[in-house]
């Protein structure tokens, strides 16, 4: 194996053709630093260059054509900003214009008059005439000798480099000039088996093929080929981490299923486990049975039941001397959780307390000394927890809830409150789309509650137009004359000079105008407001004392009330999938029928119409976080990209499901059979993986 130095880590400066100028602005505005960099700027789609196009044959709608004509006429036109070159271009069926807005001097120098030219670009139609401005041009001439490239590559580009020449023929010339210096060998980085076993062509075939391909199925040979090999070495590194992590992190051995776990279950259920539940438990019984620290990820989706996985979970933790603790975003739902497990377990000789920033000097005192002292047996609270004067004696499993909303800094703090690292369940109720999962948690082991309690209705949703408000109103009069509780939640806090969204004070006025005193009680809650009136507020809606709670998103992750049967969305088209379903979530925890109502303007956008439609048809948290990942793509899905594991250069984990699925069983079988990749047969694969370590970047060491 070859392991010196690589031409491929040559600065891109050196390369002919590019010179200082140019390096420079493809560093800056593609982050092209090396051979390697420029060697892995895939191509976005491929254009047909067999196709000619005859002026009149042109469509209105602008696309990207390739004609064949001369240029008989050129001129200046002076125009209210600078000048503009005019080309007028004929064939035998017609005439059109070429249109330049800068480089005029060069392109007059250049351009040959009553010349054949190849034209290429995307047309458009303004008074009556056909118009492209700034093609690629080529004399006919020349355009014969290149045609040995059939399908001419697209590269992601920027409006700066266009602007100072670097155009996409010039990033191709590049290309060419790559191949020629690298002779275009390139070390290979799958293994014979792997190669034998899908069909893969070589990694020389597959660059060569993507760059240039000779025909369509090279090129899909070629992108099947990049594309598996980007996410085969991904999930080797997240399989890789999660073997690591439970060979080398012993975790305690949770081997009694004892009286607290047993009495609860047979005597104080308050209603049957879902199958999806009992599957779940059994995953995580068997994880803290193992002897290895647990890092398991639970999702289910709002109302599915993981509070009661959560307690089962706690309470075979108590069995085998252990203390635990469940940790929540919020004080409002840290208090909910609280008062929710206090109910479940008063009649099991438990000692469960709660604390938050809140909690007062005398209380946290009590709090500290149970503890240490091993009497108080399980602890619900928010960050606070994570504080180092918070000592436990023996802290055998933390639950996080939200996951989303805790920092990875943060989460491994928990693994410091005991000698030996607690077991740790993550919990979510943001469904995470199977494929967005495996590639963002391949390191974590997935469990998935994907059933409702049996008795929930699911929540009756429709899309009403804010021409149809009185209606709605008049729906609302007779859910609280039911005695029911209604949520409206608004997307801004103020007026926006540029978006003419309902915001919440007029919200606020214009439902108090419709629902006066005193024959309704109205709270309003937002994130601007002091912890402790925004606490007052909720907890008047949580006793009934208020039917109408009017609020931002505030509320998307927070109280439980059954009797709220009424979710009101305003500007239902600011928000995405996501968090429409998380609030929506928030109804339908009772035994009423529930109703969610998407309130919008009449403008909306085919994303928004999408959207929409997805909440009014499903109630399918997966289903929906599909949709979503397909509209909004992962990077925006997960806030952050994650390690920065979702920038991928050629795969698409919507597009690509089946491939990352393929990428993923290769990885799994390879690790079974060879965990440390020490065979022989695996020697290529086992040298491309250190330099991921070493890289951190997967596409600065696979070519």
């Amino acid at each position: 194996m070859n392991k010196s130095p690589n031409i491929l880590q040559t600065p891109i400066d050196y390369l002919k053709g590019v010179g200082p100028n140019r390096a420079d602005l493809l560093r800056k505005e593609l982050g092209i630093h090396t051979y390697q960099d420029l060697i892995n700027l895939f191509p976005n789609r491929y254009i047909d260059k067999t196709r000619y196009y005859k002026i009149n044959e042109l469509q209105r709608n602008s696309a990207d054509v390739q004609l064949v004509g001369k240029i008989v006429h050129l001129k200046t036109v002076e125009q209210k900003r600078g000048k503009r070159l005019v080309a007028t271009f004929t064939d035998d069926t017609g005439s059109m214009e070429l249109v330049w807005f800068r480089g005029h001097k060069w392109i007059k120098e250049s351009i040959k008059i009553n010349q054949p030219y190849v034209v290429f670009g995307r047309t458009n139609w303004y008074n009556g005439v056909y118009s492209m401005p700034h093609p690629e041009m080529e004399l006919l001439e020349e355009h014969k000798k290149n045609m040995r490239i059939t399908m001419q590559p697209v590269y992601p580009s920027t409006e700066k480099l266009n602007n100072k020449g670097i155009t996409n023929r010039v990033v191709n010339k590049l290309m060419q000039q790559l191949f020629i210096e690298t002779r275009g060998r390139f070390q290979e980085t799958l293994s014979n088996k792997i190669l034998n076993e899908l069909n893969l062509i070589s990694k020389n075939e597959a660059l060569f093929n993507i760059h240039f391909p000779k025909d369509q199925e090279l090129l899909a040979k070629a992108q099947f080929r990049l594309k598996f090999e980007e996410l085969f070495y991904i999930q080797l590194q997240l399989i890789s981490k999660n073997i690591v992590r439970k060979q080398k992190i012993k975790g305690l051995t949770f081997d009694q299923v004892g009286t607290f776990f047993t009495d609860f279950y047979n005597n104080h259920l308050p209603f049957d486990l879902t199958g999806a539940q009992k599957r779940v438990i059994k995953e995580i019984r068997n994880d803290l049975g193992s002897g290895a620290q647990m890092n398991r990820l639970l999702q289910g989706d709002v109302g599915s039941g993981k509070t009661m996985v959560a307690l089962m979970s706690m309470l075979l933790a108590i069995d085998n001397g252990c203390q635990t603790c469940l940790i929540a975003p919020t004080e409002i739902l840290a208090q909910q959780h609280y008062n929710g497990l206090l109910e479940l377990v008063k009649d099991l000789n438990i000692n469960i307390n709660i604390l938050t920033g809140s909690s007062k000097t005398s209380e946290r005192k009590i709090i500290h000394e149970a503890l240490e002292n091993g009497t108080l047996n399980i602890l619900i609270g928010t960050h606070a927890i994570l504080e180092d004067k918070v000592i436990f004696k023996n802290l055998g499993l933390a639950i996080i809830d939200e996951q989303h909303r805790f920092g990875v800094a943060q989460r491994a703090k928990m693994w410091h409150k005991n000698s030996v690292p607690p077991h740790i369940l993550v919990m979510t109720a943001t469904p995470i789309p199977r494929t967005l999962a495996m590639s963002l948690y391949g390191d974590l082991d997935v469990s998935v509650i994907d059933e409702l309690p049996p008795g929930r209705k699911p929540v009756k949703t429709v899309h009403r137009y804010d021409s149809n408000r009185l209606k709605v109103f008049k729906f609302l009069k007779d859910e609280i004359e039911k005695g029911r509780q209604i949520y409206i939640v608004y997307p801004l806090i103020q007026e926006s000079e540029k978006l003419d969204y309902k915001d919440l004070m007029d919200g606020f006025e214009s439902v108090a105008r419709e629902f006066p005193l005193p024959d309704y009680q109205i709270s309003i809650v937002h994130g601007k407001m002091k912890p402790v009136d925004k606490d007052y507020e909720m907890e008047r809606f949580v006793k009934g004392e208020t039917q109408i709670m009017v609020a931002t998103t505030v509320i998307e992750v927070g109280v439980n009330v059954p009797n709220a049967s009424v979710m009101i969305i305003e500007s239902a088209e600011r928000f995405g999938l996501s968090q429409l379903h998380q609030l929506r979530g928030r109804v339908g925890r009772g035994a009423e029928q529930s109703y969610c109502i998407l309130m919008t303007s009449h403008k909306l956008s085919n994303d928004s119409k999408t959207r929409l439609e997805t909440m009014v048809n499903s109630n399918d948290g997966f289903e929906i976080a599909e949709v979503d990942l397909k509209l909004r793509g992962p990077g925006d899905i997960m806030g952050t990209q994650q390690s920065g594991i979702l920038n991928l250069k050629i795969a698409d984990i919507v597009k690509d499901n089946d491939i990352l699925k393929t990428a993923r069983y290769y990885a799994m079988n390879l690790l079974k059979n060879d965990t440390n990749l020490s065979k022989e047969e695996n020697a290529i694969i086992r040298y491309t993986y250190a330099q991921l370590a070493k890289h951190k970047n997967i596409w600065n060491y696979i070519s």
